[in-house]
Parts: C-alpha cells; structure tokens; sequence
C-alpha cells in the first residue's frame, strides 16, 4: 500500500484527463432533453469500472435511467464492501452566473486549492467523488492489493430522488449483499482537515399551485376585487415561519431530535469561522432560527425553504395582468426521526387550510427520504477514521451534514448494512451552483486514502 502515492503521481495527468471527460457529459437527470447524454454517462462508468479490474460490470435498467453495477469478488469468505454513487448531475442554471461553460471543464487555481480545481458541473456532486473510488480499485487491483471483495452501484437518478433505486435494492439483496456500504457525496470540513459524516437530514420536497380566477385577468378592470394568487402564494409562504424563524406548521416538531448541551458542545469544538462564512457567501449576516448556531441551523435542525417560485408575466417590458395562477417549489430538511412522508402530510394539510376564500390549492409531493445517523463505534466507522488518519496526519472530526442522501436509510432497512460517508469535497465547492469545483488537491487525496480503508476494514473484521 505505501505505493500508492508514486502511482498517484505517475497517473496524476491520466486520471484528471479522464474525470474531465466524465465531466463534459451533461448528465442532467431532471431534463429529459439531456435523455441521451445521461445514458452516455452510464455506458463511461460502465467502461472505466471494467478498466478499474472488475471482473463483472452490467447497466442494469429502471423504469428510468439505468444503475451500473460492478464487481471484484476474489474471495466469498472475505468481507465485502458495495460502493454506492451517482453519475447524474443537477441541471446547470443560471447559465450566465457561471465563469466557464459548466461542461466545459477548465482547471483554474483558487485561494483554497493553489494547485488548482477543476470547474464543472458535477465536478465535487459526485462524478469526482466517484471516480475517486475507481481509482482506488484500479490501484488496488494493478497491485494485487485488494483485500476485499468490492461491489459497486452507481445510479442515473439521484438528483431527481433516486425514483427506481429502491425497487432495484428490493429486488437485488442478493446481488447487493456486503458488510458495509461506503460513499462519497459529502464533504470535509476544510481544507487539510478531514471529517466524517455520522448524520444526514432527511428531506421532503412539494410543488404547490394557487388557482385564483379561469384566466389571466386585465389588473385594472379586476385589480382589488379578485383573489390575486401571486400575493396569495407570497403570504402564505411568509407564513410559514415566525418571527423567530421557526416553522409554524402544526406538529413539525414533534418528533425532533433534541441533542444535549454536551452533544452541543462537541459540535462546537469543530473549526469554523463566522466571518469567513460571511465573507464566502458575501453576506452582512447570519440568518435563521432563533438560538441555535449556524452550524446547528444547517445540521441538527429541520428547515422550510422556498426553491424556486413563479407566475404571471416575467418577460420584457410590462404587461398588467393578474395572473390566474401561481406556483412555487419547497423543501424541507428534515432531522432523524421526522418521517418524511408524514411530514409532507402535514405540510399538505397546513397549507390548503391556510388558503383563504378565493383561491383553490393543490399541493404536489415530488420526492422525500428519511435522515440517517451514522454510529461511531461499528467498524466501519473506526477504519475510515484510521484511513483518514493515515494520510492527513490527523484523527477526523465527526460530523452531521445538512445535506441529505435519501437512500442510505433505504440501504439500512432492505440491506441491513451500515452505512459510511467518506466525503472529500468542501463547502466551498458549490455544489448545485454556479461554478461548482472540486480542488485536484481532494481528488487525488481520495483516491490515497480510500485503499486505506479497504485495508483496515478487512483488518478488522478479520
């Protein structure tokens, strides 16, 4: 294994030439203009997974985009780890935010990766984090240093909420079977200094409509005498929160998870810099509810946020209309022990009730998953904490992301695995945003230090 990092350097140039390759595909799951090119991702990882030394790879289609599956079993009394991620990626808008074309990928240098990062849509979300582990195994495999048996899965769906993952996991457990699954969609703390994810936010996502009038009406002739279902939409979503920011939908709460003032205070411990955060987002202030950190805000609390909002006239120039309807687009992170179903539920029933005479309201589930707390004390936890380690220097910190990956739950309940969350990608590296990166720095650092993890996990379930 103390090869590794001489290979690293040697295939340095080959593995950044073929992430970037990965990265000029537009894999955008959401838009089905983009059909094409997300089956042309799946048939790359499919490829690159048989050079990587998989002795079986298969695209195995859904109702919908396909799962590549791959495997490396050198021994069925060996343990096995399944490697689970996503090859599609968030749509890139808006288009004219971005410094470079988003699947044009350029390496540029930045104050937090002076060697340089690579800017791309889905560059850290999680074609990088990804190949990471392609990587590792074709090392792993060139060496003879694979200790294990490897599974991998990697899916064409997750940003539109993994839609067919769970009915492929219920009818493959026997394909799928392994004694812990390792992913790598999250990130580390900062620069230089590693983390582990032990909890994941659930989350809940609705599209509402408001139907006032049957048509768009002349905003003189019926202004102040009928339901305006854009000012509607904008009160009733004002309405959500109070004054101390906390959401008012009758029984959100009730099943949050409170952490203890001694919980708190290891949380407290993990480096962070209020006016760097400030200064990264350019942003005067903080915001949120009231009496928790912001650490704690985007972490062990459950948020409500409006993602997108629409309706009326929008085009150049003016046109005095009320509009007939209006639409808007929210989610909801959710903290473990909320069911998402039964939150989406709740939300349904809070906001047709508050919908005033005037107006109709539907209210449309999109998708959901349930939050995930990681145990610090399984094996896989401890050898990804020695992994680390080893080629940081330094023990990692343990973690909540406010981020969510729906189907690790799904994982433990039809899987009965434990799940570890070995990510490399930092905060800064914006991820469903314009100019999205991921620092080479991290890249090649995953690719070091997830054969470390292999070795050590095999250690220790002996």
């Amino acid at each position: 294994m103390q090869a590794i990092q001489s290979y690293i350097t040697k295939n340095k140039d080959r593995f950044l030439n073929e992430l970037i390759n990965l990265l000029k595909i537009p894999s955008i799951s959401a838009d089905s203009a983009y059909k094409n090119d997300v089956f042309k991702a799946a048939e790359v990882i499919r490829s690159s997974l048989e050079n990587a030394g998989c002795d079986h790879v298969e695209i195995c289609e859904t109702d919908g985009y396909p799962i590549v599956y791959g495997e490396k079993i050198i021994d069925k009394n060996l343990p096995t780890v399944l490697v689970y991620g996503h090859y599609d990626v968030q749509p890139p808008d808006p288009l004219d935010l971005w410094n470079s074309p988003p699947f044009e990928p350029v390496i540029q240098k930045t104050d937090i990766h002076p060697e340089g990062a690579i800017f791309a849509r889905g560059a850290s979300d999680d074609k990088g984090q990804v190949y990471m582990h392609v990587k590792a195994l074709e090392y792993m495999t060139t060496h003879n240093e694979l200790p294990c048996n490897v599974k991998f899965m990697i899916e064409g769906e997750e940003e539109v909420g993994s839609v067919n993952l769970g009915k492929f996991v219920a009818s493959n457990k026997e394909k799928l079977t392994n004694d812990v699954i390792l992913i790598s969609d999250t990130g580390m703390i900062a620069k230089g200094i590693p983390s582990i994810t032990t909890g994941l936010r659930g989350l809940s996502y609705v599209e509402v409509e408001v139907t006032g009038p049957n048509r768009d009406l002349h905003s003189g002739l019926y202004g102040g005498a009928v339901a305006n279902p854009i000012n509607i939409l904008a009160k009733m979503i004002a309405s959500l929160h109070d004054e101390n920011n906390h959401i008012t939908i009758p029984g959100f709460y009730d099943k949050v998870e409170n952490l203890s003032d001694e919980e708190r205070a290891e949380m407290a411990k993990a480096p962070f810099s209020l006016d760097d955060y400030k200064k990264a987002l350019d942003i005067e202030a903080v915001y949120g509810e009231k009496g928790y950190t912001t650490n704690e805000r985007n972490s062990i609390r459950p948020t409500l946020d409006v993602n997108g909002i629409w309706g009326g006239y929008t085009g150049e120039g003016a046109k005095t209309v009320i509009a007939s309807k209006a639409y808007a687009k929210i989610s909801m992170r959710l903290v473990p022990h909320q069911d998402w179903e039964e939150i989406t539920e709740l939300f349904k029933t809070h906001f047709e009730r508050i919908a005033p005479a005037g107006v109709k309201v539907k209210v449309t589930p999109h998708h959901g998953g349930q939050g995930y707390v990681t145990p610090t004390n399984f094996n896989g936890y401890k050898a990804a904490a020695k992994a680390y380690e080893k080629t940081f220097g330094q023990v990692p910190i343990p973690e909540r992301s406010g981020g969510s990956i729906p189907i690790v739950a799904l994982f433990e309940k039809e899987l009965d695995s434990k799940t570890i969350l070995m990510g490399f990608g930092l905060d800064s590296d914006a991820i469903h945003s314009p100019n999205e990166h991921f620092g080479i720095g991290n890249y090649l650092k995953g690719i070091e230090t997830i054969p470390w993890f292999y070795k050590y996990y095999s250690e220790m379930k002996g």
